[in-house]
């Protein structure tokens, strides 16, 4: 290979990864999935995800110790390397009687919750299939690929699903909540905590203030030093569902923020930057 076709190559690969990358600086848009519209608000029934529970207690570690200063981090940690063979084969269990259920039967607050526990369990097992690493981002399907988000990893009644078809084509188009982005955990340090307990009918509209307030209370979410206010990608990815501005974006951040972190949001003249943290959630 010549210098000139050599150059070439390398400039096309270097253009392919640009591509690549680039579907990372914009999120996947809100995109109705219709076949997931279907319920049944007469059924009773409950799914069971006493599993994911049980797993959750026992390996995920909340608001750990930080051993330099003795202070608390407020991010939600899980022990990976500690996942016992068994408790792996539970996990999986549990999924695959997710996937097995009918969920367009049930009820839309049973619909919900299934969803999202459905999400975090399979990026939980996801990471564990390939631990250890450092981040999430390097587990990919393709050769160009940012992640695992767009690889059909499951099936629900026979439909070959993605993470971000969960998120992006039933979760957001169908509830229209912005604090669904604070139940979807991506094993990530800069992500909503993935919480302690199963989301249920029951807890879920709790759960979902819980991760608003939480996060938004955070520095890896809202972070004001001097005039620069610093904020979680998330709210610069889906905007549109945080207001569609940042005027609506900051009467949502106000709605959640707490003493000083409110006060420090009605000044004049901040300067907004928006940055995030990939390296995986895992309890050393």
């Amino acid at each position: 290979m010549n210098l000139k076709i050599m150059l070439r190559f390398i400039f096309l690969v270097l253009i392919s990864l640009f591509i690549g990358t680039s579907t990372v600086l914009s999120a996947p848009k809100s995109d109705l999935w219709a076949r997931w519209q279907t319920h049944n608000a007469e059924n009773n029934e409950v799914v069971d995800h006493s599993t994911w529970n049980i797993f959750l207690k026992k390996y995920l570690v909340t608001n750990p110790q930080n051993v330099e200063n003795s202070t608390t981090s407020g991010i939600n940690l899980l022990r990976y390397a500690a996942v016992s063979k068994e408790a792996r084969e539970l996990l999986n269990s549990y999924l695959k009687t997710l996937e097995g259920t009918f969920i367009s039967s049930f009820s839309r607050p049973q619909q919900r919750a299934f969803w999202i526990n459905l999400y975090n369990a399979s990026t939980v097992n996801l990471i564990l299939e390939h631990y250890p690493l450092e981040s999430i981002t390097k587990i990919s399907f393709g050769f160009f690929s940012f992640g695992p988000w767009d690889e059909e990893l499951l099936s629900v009644e026979g439909e070959e699903l993605s993470l971000n078809d969960i998120e992006h084509r039933i979760l957001r188009p169908i509830w229209q909540d912005p604090r669904i982005h604070y139940a979807l955990n991506c094993a990530s340090l800069g992500c909503p905590n993935l919480l302690p307990q199963a989301f249920t009918e029951l807890n879920t509209e709790s759960l979902l203030e819980q991760g608003a307030r939480d996060y938004i209370n955070h520095p890896r979410g809202v972070n004001i030093q001097g005039k620069n206010l610093i904020l979680s990608k998330i709210y610069e990815w889906y905007q549109a569902d945080f207001g569609g501005n940042e005027e609506g974006l900051l009467l949502h951040l106000k709605q959640y923020s707490k003493n000083n972190l409110l006060r420090s949001l009605h000044a004049d003249d901040l300067e907004i930057e928006y940055q995030y943290n990939w390296l995986l959630n895992a309890a050393k």
